[in-house]
């Protein structure tokens, strides 16, 4: 990983986009980000949220920031954030958004609810992913990450499209890491396990798992651990697991046949639905 001194900057370029920033892992590795020296675009549907963190960054970073509130489900997303970054050097892009805040049977939400999630998660990711990607080869630097979930590992019950979108992202980018790290170009699909933001708070204390969203979540590792692991791993690629637990498990379900991991992750899964009744 790159030092705090300017070498990160010099190593990705100038400016970073952050998609998903306005909390949570977006959050923290905006603040990572501007601690090395970059300018930051800060993206999510919630321009209050992001106005803040803007003016947060500025004062305790002194780097340049920018603000684009755009809903990445929307069919016109990538046009408004290519217009939104144009003249800037986008040296690295996290893409962070896209969690499940109401896990549910397939057929118990809209399709229209599932296509929304494969929208935002699947076909804007690769969309800006091929535009950041092509001006990072062109100039032979640059990196994105793509977080992913270990819900995209194997199938889950009550969470067929957001698993379904995040197994999407976890092989697209090991595929663009292989295209793309030759040509000098970092890709990362970073696999989170169980991680304490704001979002994951508000569906536990839903749940009625945790008290207040001021409690943290047990085991859970922190959006800052995870921003440390990312960096950590950027230049290593093309896949890393977050958190002790997820590794651990990985190493279970290495032991079974994909038959009897979908059996354990559905029996495990399933719980979410009858909890959130």
């Amino acid at each position: 990983m790159a030092s705090t001194d300017g070498e990160f900057a010099r190593r990705y370029g100038s400016w970073g986009l952050v998609v998903g920033a306005s909390e949570g892992v977006g959050e923290a590795f905006a603040h990572a980000l501007a601690e090395r020296g970059v300018d930051v675009v800060l993206l999510s549907r919630r321009k209050r949220n992001l106005d803040v963190l803007a003016e947060t960054i500025r004062e305790r970073h002194g780097v340049k920031t920018k603000v684009l509130a755009v809903d990445l489900s929307e069919s016109d997303a990538v046009a408004h954030i290519v217009e939104g970054t144009a003249g800037l050097e986008i040296g690295i892009v996290l893409y962070g958004a896209g969690a499940d805040s109401s896990p549910a049977p397939f057929l118990s939400r809209s399709v229209e609810s599932a296509l929304a999630m494969v929208q935002r998660n699947c076909v804007t990711s690769m969309a800006l992913a091929h535009h950041f990607g092509a001006a990072m080869v062109e100039r032979g630097r640059g990196g994105i990450i793509l977080v992913t979930s270990g819900s995209g590992l194997r199938g889950c019950s009550n969470m067929a499209a957001y698993s379904a979108s995040k197994a999407f992202d976890l092989v697209m980018g090991e595929s663009l890491w292989a295209e793309f790290n030759p040509e000098g170009v970092d890709v990362l699909s970073l696999v989170l396990s169980r991680t304490d933001t704001p979002a994951l708070r508000r569906l536990m204390l839903e749940m009625g798992q945790i008290e207040s969203l001021d409690t943290p979540v047990p085991g859970a590792t922190s959006p800052e651990d995870t921003v440390a692991r990312a960096l950590e791993n950027l230049d290593k690629g093309p896949t890393c697991l977050v958190g002790e637990q997820l590794q651990q498990s990985e190493q279970y379900f290495s032991t079974l046949t994909r038959n009897e991991a979908v059996r354990v992750m559905a029996e495990a899964t399933r719980s979410l639905n009858t909890a959130a009744k």
